[in-house]
């Protein structure tokens, strides 16, 4: 019993950091309801409306292709407004469009399949183009509200904040899609509020001032920043590989109804196991924070990802599935919590809205992207072949990015990992 060790809280002392943890929880539990009546709304209406299965997972990966591109055209213009502009007024703003688009969803589930689908797409589109400003404003706020020395904490209980919201959020969006999805959709506009709310009272501290604040040139530094860095470039293009080959999140949906015949509860709780798996190492990180061989704990995650999607792939029984998608859910919790980490601590605040822009680039590429390439996969494959092949495409993957970025297989610690003359080069700009 001596050696059992409690989670500390102390991290909250700090009030600013308590606000903007428990917005982004209310905020990332009403996103997640949503996405989860959005999919299986989608899918389950194409299904009864004659399409068979592979085209009903086609359908579901074009809703993924329509977060994607507008995400795509302005996220970097998103890193360079969070670098130039008040983070909190453009979290502000991106919880504002994101309740316009639920209360949009409410008005659109009260008329048939041709108003709700058309609507569902509009409402990815708008989510992807709110995407583009919303995740770098508020990566780039939170170490403002921590010292030096607190923020890997805080990164962990940021992540746990976010896994424990994935947790329930699908369970609760398909349970209530089942009720009703009005009722989903009135929950999510709810809890949009109350996150508003929270990030309201938040008083962040003054931002340090850009000195060049051209549009086009922020945003040639920060691609120029993450370019010389090779351990951060590494990092973020091995979650872009590893997520874009094996996510199947997308299809959790078709394995639901038409593999494990259940409902749209069952896509919630699969949905829900894997934020289960992310949210207990998001705890233990945040109990015993990795501090050495971090770049080979990375790669270990990475092809531990991959194993755990083909067992999901095979499995035909739920609670396996769900098991499977526990494991990816913590193993990828390691991959963000190092990617996170260094691109936190290697950054300076002046630009740290701009590379984390890029890392959204590359993260949403590998998750709405990945949502395409999946349905693309099972269309062609099989949703079974589909995902299966990725597992085995992101093992593979994540042994060559080990020779491709050795300094990353060889990271030992968060600091430091840039050398004099990049920071020289950082300081200049």
């Amino acid at each position: 019993m001596a050696s059992l060790r409690i989670p500390s809280l102390d991290i909250f002392r700090h009030r600013q950091f308590t606000l903007f943890w428990a917005g982004r929880w209310f905020g990332t539990l009403a996103i997640q309801m949503q996405l989860a009546a959005m999919f299986w709304q989608v899918y389950d209406t194409a299904r009864l409306h004659g399409q068979d299965i592979r085209e009903g997972a086609l359908t579901l990966g074009l809703v993924g292709l329509a977060q994607f591109l507008p995400l795509l055209a302005l996220s970097l213009f998103g890193g360079q407004a969070a670098d130039r502009y008040n983070r909190k007024l453009i979290l502000l703003l991106c919880l504002g469009m994101k309740a316009l688009i639920a209360l949009g969803l409410c008005i659109a589930t009260q008329f048939g399949p041709d108003v709700v689908v058309p609507s569902i797409f509009a409402a990815a589109i708008l989510a992807g183009a709110t995407n583009a400003f919303m995740p770098p404003a508020a990566s780039a706020l939170l170490p403002m509200l921590l010292p030096r020395e607190d923020l890997p904490q805080g990164i962990a209980m940021s992540s746990l904040a976010f896994q424990s919201a994935l947790i329930i959020g699908p369970s609760i969006g398909g349970l209530l899609c089942g009720i009703s999805p009005l009722l989903a959709y009135g929950a999510v506009l709810a809890l949009l509020f109350v996150s508003t709310a929270l990030v309201f009272a938040l008083k962040s501290p003054k931002q340090e001032p850009v000195k060049d604040a051209r549009t086009i040139g922020m945003i040639v530094d920060g691609l120029r920043y993450v370019w010389s860095n090779k351990i951060v470039l590494g990092a973020i293009s091995l979650d872009l590989i590893v997520v874009l080959l094996a996510g199947a999140v997308a299809l959790l949906p078709v394995f639901a109804r038409d593999i494990l015949h259940g409902t749209a509860s069952e896509s919630g709780l699969l949905r829900s196991a894997m934020g289960l798996g992310a949210a207990g190492v998001a705890l233990m990180l945040a109990l015993a924070p990795l501090r050495r061989r971090v770049g080979l704990w990375m790669f270990g995650a990475t092809i531990a990802f991959g194993a755990a999607t083909i067992v999901f792939a095979q499995s035909t029984s739920l609670w396996l599935a769900a098991g499977a998608m526990a494991v990816a859910g913590g193993v990828d919790m390691i991959s963000v919590y190092v990617r996170s980490s260094l691109i936190q601590l290697a950054t300076p605040d002046a630009m740290r809205g701009r590379v984390s822009a890029v890392s959204f680039v590359f993260i949403s590429a590998s998750n709405e992207l990945g949502d395409f390439e999946a349905g693309l996969m099972a269309r062609i494959f099989g949703p079974v072949l589909a995902v299966t092949i990725g597992g085995v495409g992101a093992m593979a993957a994540s042994l060559g990015w080990m020779k491709l970025f050795p300094a990353l297989a060889k990271a030992d610690g968060f600091e430091p990992i840039m050398p004099q003359e990049d920071k020289a080069k950082v300081a200049a700009t």
